[in-house]
């Protein structure tokens, strides 16, 4: 038989295939608490321009409030048949209350209808992803200003370039997630518009109070046009661009946990908390979280590929294909969310080896830059020059293998007469990277003070 919420133009019901790609109450039942605030507000306002009788609202407010309870204990049955949360509900609704359920869909669709209460969830998920991403920098911020002097080497190309701070390495990613944040942020701003009232697609001959839902909701302004408020996804897509762009963060992140956490590289030893064993070897202590922190970044940019090809020839206004709007999403942002967790757990649990540090920041001959900027501020050459015979140098100490700060002077000054003894105090790392204060460098006393800055701000933001 047709389905009774909808099917009154049709003779019989859909086939099975039909109803199993149909349904979508697997994926939406997680909208339920949206769906249910949006339907009383509907109410009110339906009650308020005298388009139903108060008694009636009263009753549907009851009824909702009744099916919210039975869902949160577990005691609610949801029926694939009804195909959506919004026809489960009305459903029960009807059992519960009769006939002045049957009014609740006055000036409204299920199109106005999917797409606020995805709204509601997303600027929800925003909220809660956006205090993970907060307590993420926090967690980074303090263990930077822990280890504002903890020297490393920094490295371009994955070959050493220059000393740094570990302390300064872990406050490049809360820079990155403070961008993130502003990312979500643009994300929510946008989508905090209600479509709710703009019905299938045209509008409604009711005279509905749309400004009156939207504030109940929480929406800054009801969508103006309505075509727009029931067809267009950018509000997903902006958000899981949002979300790719902090996966692709937390992957790099991720990247380096695994790398430093070798013992062949040994910067970094993790707890039992965050690593796993092997099966076979007794001796393994893998970095799982880190590689699955690594791995989830797919799963989102996936998601939002799938989204964006969705969307891509949808002619106006909506079509089914918007219910494969909701299953990707919802899978990329829990995704998200536990890379997040697992992310600033492995920050908050991590040992640095500080000796081991040390020792590969001098690798590589890192301070050859400095060297090459005490020729032009010692004896003002022009940079070029000093490169040049910085890397004459370099090659020098490469042949006898010897680091930089045990190169005989009289060595170096066969190269460069005029090189004094003093050379020697800026070929340590030590002094290189207290040497870097310039705004942004790695200077301990610049990582304490950005990292302290952070904290406070971040301090602010929870109070």
């Amino acid at each position: 038989m047709s389905n009774t919420m909808w099917g009154g133009r049709f003779a019989s019901g859909p086939g099975v295939v039909m109803e199993e790609i149909n349904t979508s109450i697997d994926i939406d039942r997680h909208l339920y608490r949206q769906d249910i605030a949006a339907s009383k507000a509907h109410a009110a306002m339906l009650a308020k321009q005298g388009i139903i009788t108060a008694d009636d609202a009263r009753k549907i407010t009851d009824g909702l409030d009744a099916i919210l309870s039975e869902i949160e204990a577990g005691k609610f049955s949801f029926k694939r048949a009804l195909e959506d949360i919004h026809m489960n509900v009305e459903s029960r609704l009807a059992e519960l209350i009769g006939d002045p359920a049957g009014r609740l869909h006055t000036a409204r669709s299920r199109n106005d209808q999917v797409a606020t209460d995805f709204r509601l969830w997303m600027r929800e998920e925003i909220d809660r992803i956006d205090a993970a991403l907060a307590t993420f920098q926090r967690t980074l911020a303090e263990k930077a200003l822990e280890h504002a002097g903890t020297v490393m080497p920094g490295l371009t190309h994955l070959q050493p370039a220059q000393p740094i701070t570990f302390g300064h390495h872990l406050l490049a990613y809360v820079e990155m997630a403070a961008r993130d944040r502003g990312r979500f942020a643009d994300a929510r701003r946008r989508l905090n518009e209600s479509p709710l009232g703009a019905c299938a697609l045209a509008g409604t001959s009711f005279p509905v109070d749309r400004d009156a839902t939207a504030q109940a909701l929480g929406f800054d302004r009801p969508m103006a046009n309505s075509l727009d408020a029931v067809s267009d996804r950018d509000f997903v897509m902006e958000t899981l661009a949002a979300a790719a762009i902090t996966a692709v963060h937390l992957s790099r992140l991720a990247d380096e946990i695994v790398v430093w956490s070798s013992p062949l590289v040994g910067f970094i030893k993790l707890s039992d908390a965050f690593t796993t064993g092997s099966s076979i070897m007794p001796q393994k202590r893998n970095p799982d979280a880190a590689e699955l922190v690594r791995a989830k970044s797919g799963r989102i940019i996936g998601a939002l590929d799938a989204m964006l090809i969705v969307m891509k020839g949808l002619p106006l206004a909506y079509a089914k294909d918007l219910q494969e709007d909701k299953p990707g999403t919802m899978d990329a942002l829990a995704a998200l969310s536990l890379a997040l967790a697992a992310m600033t757990g492995m920050i908050a649990d991590l040992t640095p080896d500080a000796g081991r540090m040390k020792k590969a920041a001098g690798a590589g001959y890192a301070a050859a830059t400095d060297l090459a900027d005490w020729l032009v501020r010692t004896l003002g050459l022009p940079f070029r020059q000093a490169h040049r015979i910085t890397g004459r140098i370099v090659a020098a100490a490469e042949q006898a293998g010897l680091p930089l700060h045990r190169m005989p002077l009289a060595r170096l000054r066969e190269i460069e007469p005029r090189i004094g003894e003093d050379v020697f105090s800026v070929l340590s790392v030590d002094r290189s990277v207290r040497s870097r204060t310039s705004f942004g460098g790695t200077a301990p006393k610049n990582v304490r003070a950005q990292a302290r800055k952070w904290l406070r701000r971040l301090a602010a933001e929870k109070s």
